[in-house]
């Protein structure tokens, strides 16, 4: 509805309708092809001459369609653009019949028809007209996305839950310790215990899980983040042992193996400043610095 002149290119990803989610009508489909009939119909029905390809990338959802060229003459502008306004209100029959069903509406079967209504219509306020208000209800995504995994908590709060953790799997019992094989120093280096995510969690305060239910993955996320201190496989945080981590392959490519190398010793070790035993790594094989004067 931009202009006439207007192309578009677009690639569907997420099951969405105008107004919120797709709902399913045809069994017969995958629901990634029926809804990939459904925004080809919505270029039909905007009038264009709709081309589907497929991209050359790693992704599953890798169709697209073009609209490049019009099915009609630019004398037809306003008989479409009045069309594209039913096809609008259209879907807004859809998504109410979909959260309410017992309010008389029946709908076709096929993703090709436009749904049929019985018992309603738009509220005349709220349908308005073309290139004003376009589906009722509709809320667009806020201009700046809110960042939810965990990396904008504040940086005193990560390091507290880091520190409260780390602390409940070393006095956790009965205690893991690992030979400290280091220039055959027979002393050992305590690893702690594993603990599930729900154990951990149940030994954080309701503050703390309040904050970290808001963000995507909560507990979880966050301690993944926390690459250096944390392994979290399988639902069960361990403490991370670097004397078992694998040296970068020489048979890397040599972008990755070139990225590592500048980021050694970037930040600070956390196990030599926190953990009672210190490091497990001697100051030259660890890639964290071991005092301000290491960090680079």
């Amino acid at each position: 509805r931009s202009s006439y002149s207007c192309c578009y290119f677009v690639l569907p990803c997420c099951f969405f309708d105008f107004h919120g989610k797709y709902s399913r009508r045809q069994s017969k489909k995958t629901q990634y092809r029926e809804y990939l009939d459904f925004v080809a119909q919505v270029g039909f029905v905007c009038g264009f001459h709709v081309e589907e390809d497929c991209l050359r990338i790693p992704s599953t959802k890798r169709v697209s369609f073009i609209g490049k060229s019009r099915t009609y003459p630019p004398a037809e502008h306003a008989l479409i653009d009045n069309q594209i306004t039913q096809f609008i209100n259209s879907r807004w029959t859809c998504a109410v019949a979909t959260c309410d069903r017992r309010v008389g509406f029946k709908h076709k079967d096929h993703c090709d028809h436009l749904c049929e209504e019985v018992g309603s219509e738009p509220p005349e306020d709220e349908t308005g007209t073309a290139g004003t208000i376009w589906m009722p209800g509709f809320q667009p995504r806020e201009k700046v996305e809110q960042i939810r995994n965990c990396a904008s908590l504040p940086r005193d709060f990560v390091d507290e839950v880091v520190l409260n953790v780390a602390n409940l799997l070393l006095n956790a019992a009965p205690q893991k310790s690992s030979p400290d094989i280091q220039g055959g120093n027979t002393n050992t280096w305590n690893q702690g215990e594993s603990l599930s995510l729900r154990e951990v969690a149940e030994h954080l305060n309701k503050e703390t899980l309040k904050k970290l239910k808001s963000e995507c993955g909560g507990l979880q996320t966050l301690l993944k983040n926390n690459h250096q201190v944390f392994e979290v496989l399988n639902g069960r945080v361990h403490i991370r042992d670097w004397r078992k981590e694998k040296p970068l392959s020489k048979t890397k490519p040599e972008v990755k193996r070139r990225l590592s190398a500048e980021a050694f010793k970037t930040r600070l070790c956390w196990f030599f400043i926190h953990h009672p035993d210190g490091c497990s790594l001697p100051s030259e094989a660890c890639p964290y610095a071991h005092g301000t004067e290491e960090l680079r």
